[in-house]
């Protein structure tokens, strides 16, 4: 994969698409939400969520890989899904295999966006890239996450600690058409 923009991928009920200025707006809400950012270390300001929507269109013209802005089909925004590189210090993650991670807007939540959207992420990262797993880190109390992760194909590694909280590591092997 070269690097570039986020692909446009379809599932029957979602559009992963780039994300771009217009949405910032909406992930500035979203990420101040304590609701929502409740297990993913607080609640965030305007200038960090900046440098993370930053950092998200970095991921795609560095790796060929990033986050997709995530809408239901119909155009209303939802939440984010990804794949990054964050040179995280936890062990056993091991660079040079992405990282998957989702956040949705609370009135996104519980209604199985999150597994259709990482599904669709993970079957494009299968195709596109050739690395042999993916990774994800979970706060060991987000149980819905957690639940995604395991209906993706994500298995339990290990537990470690991740800025003084209990986590969860979880790995997916790449699936190959062979």
């Amino acid at each position: 994969m070269t690097a570039g923009t986020a692909p446009i991928i379809e599932t029957e009920r979602l559009r992963l698409r780039p994300q771009s200025l217009q949405d910032f707006a909406f992930f500035e809400a979203m990420w101040a939400d304590s609701l929502v950012t409740k297990f993913v270390g607080g609640a965030r300001a305007r200038e960090e969520v900046w440098t993370k929507f930053l950092r998200n269109a970095g991921f795609w013209a560095l790796l060929g890989y990033g986050f997709w802005a995530v809408e239901e089909k119909g155009g209303e925004l939802l939440g984010e899904v990804g794949l990054g590189e964050f040179k995280r210090n936890v062990v056993p993650l091991v660079e040079g295999n992405p990282e998957a991670g989702w956040v949705f807007d609370v009135n996104a939540q519980g209604k199985g966006f999150a597994t259709e959207a990482v599904s669709a992420v993970l079957a494009w990262a299968d195709d596109n890239l050739i690395v042999p797993q993916t990774t994800c880190i979970i706060d060991q109390g987000h149980k819905d996450s957690i639940r995604v992760a395991e209906k993706c194909g994500f298995v339990r590694k290990s537990d470690g600690q991740y800025h003084g909280e209990e986590v969860v590591i979880m790995a997916r092997t790449r699936r190959t058409n062979v």
